[in-house]
């Protein structure tokens, strides 16, 4: 680890919640690029229920919009 990584780190703990949050999406990206997976979080999850209990789009729509996408 850098030694400004490390500064930074002993910094957060001080940051309010929400910048603190910011921080760790940002490093869940770099860390989706790197291992080419990304995780999603809770409010993601919850999301992507509520919107499947829609029904606006079927999930074999679903499915195929993220297969042409290469995602599923």
């Amino acid at each position: 680890m850098t030694h400004t990584t490390k500064e930074v780190l002993q910094r957060i703990p001080t940051w309010p919640d929400e910048d603190q949050e910011e921080l760790a999406e940002v490093a869940r990206e770099i860390e989706s690029r790197r291992t080419g997976t990304y995780v999603l979080n809770e409010e993601e999850k919850k999301a992507i229920e509520a919107a499947r209990r829609t029904g606006i789009a079927p999930d074999e729509a679903v499915s195929a919009f993220w297969k042409r996408h290469g995602i599923a």
